[in-house]
């Protein structure tokens, strides 16, 4: 071999490298933005959501507990060879990606959110594979063999919700496209193999149109979220950043190592199916609650969910909260509205006139909400305020209470999972800018920045919902 067929063979092994390390980028738009949101609207969003999402984590909660398909932030996928969009929600608090199929028996034909549904074909797609359940995907999945496994029989699923709507199916391997961000912003196709669901029958609310879309794409810790997968294939770490903006529907989403900026984290409880960490104390205009045990004599945990509108708390300490903030206005009469929400009228400036509210979590992570974050309009122009602290009223089977933290305290925050080290961290930040995330190979440092970018196809709905776009950054990084 001369010196130019090394120098050409070099050259194209550098070249492949740069296309194999890469961003993957997606557009997500957020369903309720700024103060148009109601807290009506909001607290129907979390019912449906908690109906789905706490039975998952073996937890019953009151009430209908409607599961809904929509959730905070919704984007577009591509699956199959040719490439087909689907839109999913974008969920921290499940683990399987999974589409609506074709041959469907229930699955809604139309959405009130105004996006095409499509259902996804595996007979359409020239890479799909379908997966029998004695094959290792199916074992991955389930860490082991599924139970009644018998040749040829495919590796099937179920999972009902809280209201006892329900959704079948069996898994597929096929190709996830993704459009790769370089450094200097502009795109390069990817794509990767992923194991996913193919829904095969609904049933009560998932077959609705109302807010339906085409699946959910699931960041949990388990080993089925397209996360784990793209890590235990060795081309991801084990990472992931969000900070999504809800009153300027702006954002930043990236799997990677954050290097900029640095964050304190907190350890997150280990062996649980969603974010958990131990709250120490709240800290309300200067006093103290205290915290350090339930009363089963285990440390409070918190879940962190960024599908979550509103913030669920335990009734001593939603009770303890609401008297402190209230402690400096003797004067205010306080209303019950629609028999949940705690309201009053005030004309003053809310951050003026109203302590911060701060959440103090393990090795010294703290979490400030502010009164324009926990004080919601009840209508606008006429000065009346509601509490978006609400009164959990949820307890697990083994009868400890359960506290969910979400977009309320969330919003406006850089939060960062790091699940190879088994901590999670956050600090408020600017949405609109960027991070940095760090290649664990090569040492290369991108910049990953946020976008705000509306929709041809755009509207408003019944509820005078403003569907906003922001583009996410998905950093893959190989680590061979």
């Amino acid at each position: 071999m001369d010196l130019k067929q090394i120098i050409l063979m070099g050259f194209c092994i550098i070249w492949k490298i740069s296309m194999v390390y890469g961003n993957a980028v997606f557009k997500v738009e957020h369903k309720y933005k700024g103060e148009e949101r109601r807290l009506m609207e909001l607290r129907a969003h979390d019912q449906r959501r908690h109906g789905r999402f706490l039975d998952a984590i073996d937890v019953p909660l009151g009430g209908n507990g409607q599961p809904s398909d929509a959730g905070l932030y919704f984007t577009k996928v591509q699956i199959g060879n040719p490439p087909m969009d689907y839109h999913v929600q974008v969920d921290t608090g499940s683990d399987v990606l999974w589409v609506n199929c074709a041959g469907c028996d229930n699955c809604p034909k139309k959405s009130g959110l105004g996006i095409k549904l499509n259902l996804y074909d595996p007979k359409g797609s020239s890479t799909a594979n379908l997966i029998t359940c004695d094959e290792k995907q199916c074992a991955m999945i389930y860490q082991g063999t599924l139970s009644g496994c018998k040749s040829n029989m495919l590796c099937q699923y179920e999972v009902t919700y809280g209201d006892g709507s329900s959704t079948t199916g069996y898994f597929v391997e096929d190709t996830f496209h993704y459009d790769k961000a370089t450094s200097n912003q502009n795109t390069t196709l990817g794509n990767a193999s992923v194991v996913f669901g193919c829904g095969a029958k609904q049933s009560g609310q998932l077959s609705s149109s109302d807010e339906a879309l085409d699946g959910i794409i699931g960041f949990g810790q388990a080993n089925s979220s397209v996360l784990s997968q793209l890590h235990a294939a060795g081309k991801v770490q084990k990472s992931f950043s969000h900070c999504l903006d809800n009153e300027n529907g702006g954002g930043i989403f990236a799997i990677g190592q954050l290097v900029e900026p640095k964050l304190k984290t907190t350890p997150l409880i280990p062996y649980q199916a969603h974010y958990n960490v131990i709250m120490k104390s709240i800290e309300v205009a200067g006093d103290v609650l205290e915290l350090s045990t339930d009363s089963s004599g285990s440390d409070i945990g918190a879940i962190i969910d960024s599908g979550t509108t509103l913030a669920y708390l335990p009734d001593d300490i939603y009770d303890s909260i609401v008297k402190k903030v209230l402690s400096k206005h003797s004067g205010l009469q306080i209303h019950t509205v629609q028999d949940q929400f705690k309201c009053f009228r005030h004309s003053g400036d809310r951050d003026e006139n109203f302590p911060n509210v701060i959440f103090h979590f393990e090795d010294s992570l703290n979490l400030t909400v502010y009164p324009h974050e926990y004080l919601f309009p009840l209508d606008e122009g006429d000065h009346k305020w509601c509490f978006g602290w609400m009164n959990s009223g949820m307890q697990s089977r083994d009868g400890k209470d359960v506290t969910i933290l979400g977009d309320l305290v969330l919003s406006s925050k850089l939060i960062y999972y790091d699940l190879e080290n088994g901590t999670i961290g956050w600090a408020p930040y600017n949405c609109s800018s960027s991070i940095k995330v760090k290649d664990k190979v090569s040492g290369a440092v991108y910049t990953v920045g946020a976008h705000d970018l509306s929709s041809a196809n755009s509207f408003i709905t019944c509820r005078s919902l403003i569907f906003l776009y922001v583009l996410i950054y998905l950093l893959l990084i190989i680590n061979h």
